[in-house]
């Protein structure tokens, strides 16, 4: 239901969904503790945000100095220029500011900036932050911020769920680093997995048992399971940031028993007492869950997408996902005895998809797989 529901949300263009400070933090100090100094002396971004209450823009903002940061930038887009409308009302903050404008409060975006001890007591905080209007509405694919990218080191946001993919290409194009929030099915973008596999890209250190929550302006039209109406947040499980900095959990390696121990005490019910089962179109072995995969095999292996969460390029090479993988196509048998089992799904021969016959000569066309191996150094002899 939440997967659905964030697909809908997806197609719909709400993207109006804010980050909870903790995840941020959480996040955050994955990188710090790798690398203490990550952040020392960057500018860094903070576009698609809405500053006065953004979560991201507090984090930074009260972690200015602890960071070491040479500048913070934050960005809003302009009321008038989102998807969804809502009865838009400026914050205190903007109303008694003598630069307050009612006619460029709903059709420019914002611009925070800190770099200074403004106020003059001490310490660089969230209120030393200074903002103007900008000249435009704050669309990350105008001129003006694309001016603030490059000047940036570092872009951290909360992208608009509609528009990931336009995002992450308009920030691998700058070579910066970065830190955003996406939907795990990106994963199997064409224009995203090449990243992921070339290891120009990969997943951060993720949510809490895998489970996002955002606040949003239209949390309540959520069912129940998604949207909770106590804390007015919404849960989405099928969400993960993607980086390219570095950090320690990606150097972790998957603690995992060989082919026989699977076969004997596996918690799946797939594995124990059975075998893996061969592609019938490619040559690897299936392997449906992360924890499955047999450390004393050295040819290519099929996992879920899920296993990029814990992939380690210390311990395994990607070799391709299926979807754009060459596979030697389904035979004429094979479509004709997945039909006859009764399954819907539309294959054709031909088809790239990963195919294999069970125990009980069964057809399967299991789910999107990312085809991995160990790299030579770590297979168990």
């Amino acid at each position: 239901m939440a997967n659905k529901t964030l697909a809908n949300a997806k197609n719909a263009k709400n993207d109006e969904f804010y980050t909870q400070y903790h995840d941020i933090e959480k996040e955050m100090n994955a990188y710090l503790e790798y690398d203490k100094n990550i952040f020392r002396n960057k500018t860094i971004l903070l576009p698609c945000d809405d500053p006065e209450w953004s979560n991201f823009t507090k984090y930074f903002a009260q972690n200015f100095e602890n960071f070491g940061l040479k500048k913070l930038i934050s960005t809003s887009y302009a009321a008038n220029s989102k998807k969804y409308k809502t009865n838009y009302q400026p914050t205190l903050f903007e109303v008694n500011d003598p630069q307050f404008d009612t006619y460029k409060t709903n059709l420019n975006g914002k611009i925070f900036i800190l770099t200074k001890d403004k106020n003059k007591n001490g310490k660089i905080d969230i209120e030393d932050l200074e903002w103007h209007y900008l000249d435009g509405d704050g669309d990350f694919r105008s001129a003006e911020i694309g001016k603030l990218r490059d000047e940036a080191d570092v872009i951290i946001t909360n992208p608009p769920f509609s528009m990931f993919r336009e995002f992450l290409n308009w920030i691998i194009e700058s070579s910066k680093q970065f830190v955003i929030i996406g939907n795990m099915n990106a994963i199997t973008y064409k224009e995203v997995f090449p990243l992921i596999q070339e290891n120009k890209m990969w997943l951060g250190y993720g949510f809490d048992a895998g489970n996002a929550y955002f606040s949003s302006p239209f949390a309540n039209v959520y069912g129940e399971g998604v949207y909770n109406s106590e804390t007015n947040l919404v849960k989405f499980r099928n969400v993960c940031w993607f980086t390219n900095i570095d950090h320690g959990k990606r150097h972790q390696h998957l603690p995992l028993m060989t082919a026989e121990d699977n076969y004997k005490f596996s918690k799946h019910k797939e594995i124990k007492g059975k075998k893996y089962f061969k592609y019938d179109n490619y040559d690897a072995i299936e392997v449906p869950y992360t924890d499955a995969i047999p450390s004393n095999y050295r040819g290519v292996m099929g996992v879920p997408i899920s296993f990029l969460q814990k992939y380690s390029p210390d311990q395994f090479s990607i070799v391709g996902l299926s979807r754009y993988t060459k596979t030697q196509g389904m035979s004429k048998e094979f479509v004709d005895a997945y039909y006859k089992s009764g399954q819907t799904g539309t294959i054709c021969e031909g088809h790239p998809d990963l195919c294999y016959y069970d125990e009980n000569n069964y057809p399967v066309v299991p789910y999107m797989r990312v085809l991995i191996k160990f790299n030579i150094n770590e297979v168990i002899k």
